[in-house]
Order: C-alpha cells, then sequence, then structure tokens
C-alpha cells in the first residue's frame, strides 16, 4: 500500500516540477500580452510655460499649457494586420492634443503605432504613421516590454521621425515601487510643422513658404515599473522654436513652446493603481507559481521517497491493519 503511494506522489512531483518551467518559458511568453482593445488617456502639465502668441509673433509667459495624449486600441485593423504578420498585433491610434491657458488648441498630432502584443517590437505595416507622413518605426514607443532590463533601449520619437537611445539610469523607488530610470536627450533638431495649424489660414505650407523652419529638443524622463514594463511616471523638458524666414520680426527667432510638462498627480496616482494589479498578474507566471510548484515538487519527491524507504524495510510488507495469523495446519512430529 505505502509502495503504491510513494509511485502516486513521485508521478506528481515530476508533473509539479515539470510544469515550473513550462509556465516560467512556455506560457508566459504566450499569454502576457498588451490587449488589443484597451483604451487609456493621460493628462500632463507644463506649469508655467512659454507659448507663441500668433498674433504679434512674440513668445509670452502663460500659468499653463496641458497636453492630452490617449491611446485606443483599434481591434479591426489588428485583426487585418494579424491575417499577414502571424503573430498577435495591437494598433493603438494615438493622439497628443496640447491646449494653451484658454483651452484653445496648440497643436494636435495624431499617430498610428503598431507592435507584437507580446514583445512590444514595432510590427511594419500599412498605417504606421505619425500626422499623416508613414513611418518605419524602430525601438519601443509608449511602452517598455514585459520584464524590462535595466539596459538602454531604443526609443522613437514622434517629433523627429526617428529613434535613438534612451539610457538607463539606475534604480529608483516611485510610490513604493521599485522602478528603473531612464533618459532620452533629442538635441536640437528641424522638424515639420503640424498640419493642424491653430490659427485659421496658416498652413504648414505657407509658412515653409515664408522660409520659416520649427526647431524642438527635449529631455525625455521616464520611470518604469520593470515587471509589466509600464511608465509609471514620464516627463519632459520641452522646447520648440520657430526660425528665420519672413513671418519673424527681423528674420530671428522666437520660442513656439517651452516648459517643464509633467504628469498630472491624480493620473499617477492612476497608473501606479493600476500597474500595482498587473504586476501581481505577471509575478503570478514569472515567479510565484513556478517557484511554488517547484516546492511542491520537491515536498512530494521527499514524502515518496520516505514511503518508498519505509515499504523496503523488513516486514513492511505486512499490511499495517493485519495481524499474522497462526497457521492452522498441524505441525508433523
Amino acid at each position: 500500500m505505502r509502495r503504491k503511494a510513494s509511485l502516486v506522489l513521485l508521478a506528481f512531483a515530476v508533473f509539479f516540477t515539470a510544469l515550473a518551467p513550462l509556465l516560467r518559458w512556455y506560457a508566459f511568453p504566450r499569454l502576457a500580452k498588451i490587449p488589443a482593445g484597451q483604451y487609456q488617456d493621460m493628462v500632463l502639465e507644463a506649469k508655467p510655460a512659454t507659448l507663441i502668441d500668433y498674433g504679434t509673433m512674440k513668445a509670452k509667459r502663460v500659468p499653463k499649457v496641458t497636453i492630452v495624449q490617449t491611446l485606443k486600441g483599434n481591434v479591426a485593423e489588428s485583426d487585418r494586420i494579424e491575417q499577414t504578420a502571424g503573430r498577435d498585433v495591437v494598433v493603438w491610434d494615438a493622439l497628443s492634443y496640447v491646449a494653451g491657458p484658454d483651452g484653445k488648441m496648440v497643436s494636435e498630432i495624431p499617430e498610428r503605432y503598431i507592435f507584437d502584443a507580446h514583445s512590444q517590437e514595432p510590427v511594419h505595416a500599412t498605417g504606421e504613421m505619425v500626422d499623416g507622413d508613414r513611418v518605419r518605426r524602430e525601438g519601443i514607443e509608449y511602452k517598455w516590454p514585459f520584464l524590462t532590463e535595466p539596459r538602454d533601449y531604443t526609443y522613437f520619437d514622434a517629433q523627429t521621425r526617428t529613434s535613438a537611445p534612451i539610457h538607463y539610469k539606475g534604480t529608483r523607488t516611485f510610490r513604493g515601487l521599485e522602478v528603473y530610470y531612464f533618459e532620452q536627450t533629442i538635441p536640437w533638431t528641424k522638424v515639420r510643422l503640424p498640419k493642424k495649424m491653430p490659427v485659421k489660414g496658416i498652413t504648414p505650407e505657407s509658412v515653409e513658404k515664408m522660409g520659416t523652419t520649427r526647431w524642438y529638443s527635449t529631455k525625455r524622463m521616464f520611470w518604469v515599473e520593470p515587471v509589466t514594463g509600464a511608465p509609471v511616471n514620464g516627463q519632459e523638458i520641452h522646447k520648440e522654436e520657430l526660425r528665420g524666414g519672413d513671418l519673424l520680426p527681423g528674420g530671428g527667432k522666437v520660442t513656439a513652446f517651452a516648459g517643464h510638462v509633467k504628469m498630472r498627480d491624480d493620473y499617477v496616482d492612476s497608473t501606479v493603481a493600476l500597474v500595482t494589479s498587473q504586476r501581481t498578474l505577471v509575478l503570478l507566471l514569472t515567479g510565484y507559481l513556478p517557484w511554488g510548484f517547484l516546492v511542491v515538487g520537491a515536498a512530494l519527491l521527499a514524502l515518496g521517497l520516505h514511503l518508498e524507504a519505509r515499504s523496503r524495510r523488513p516486514g513492511a510488507g505486512v499490511p499495517d491493519d493485519e495481524t499474522p495469523r497462526p497457521d492452522p495446519r498441524p505441525t508433523p512430529a
């Protein structure tokens, strides 16, 4: 009886021990993914900021500039691209809307970001764009991969339409979470004017004909929770200038927008709460369950070997619930 029990325990020990690496290295890469229909928004503010007055073409100090970023999963486009891509794909239709202190639009730039649902690597397909211009992204944007590593990554900059390293600067604690801190600095670069201008009758083409160009520089900072790869905080020290041409008095330059852009506190709080809950789910697949199964497997193995050893002791063949009975046959004389 003990031997049968030991064999059953040994079988379960093998099962749980084999299940641990299977869960971590096979199930997790397939189960952990960004949902195709995800929607999220984020409000950032620069308080105070410098903003151009298009009436006078001079920069002025304003109390606040607000940036609203929305990411909306396009399920229909994801399904269409998956048919030829052969993998799970997410399509985010993003919009960055900048409003002045009076609530009026300063700029509005749409994006379509297409990426692998599991690894967050870009997927190149028809429709990938920034402000209507076709792009071919390299590296990540908005989100780091699951189980982010403490190293530099390549990050796509929508303003310049180019990718550049974003540097790992160390591990920090943010709102009780251990996070990786990253920085990227984009030097002054000539960039395109937004297709939707804030002044009626002014278009990017008309500005360019006057010889005026737009230049941009930023220092980008992210605090990334490494298990989920989700930024829990983001900031930019952002600068834009219009330079030269007949549009500016004397053909000089003027600040179009400058400010230290930060996530609004209520959005930081909600992001930290969401990431904390998602972090637990990822840790279940990558740590808690695999290690738990290994411990269970080891315990079952030890118990099975113990029972097997007991079953091999002298007298172990006698059932526990039976007492040896005398032989009823007479003893020969």
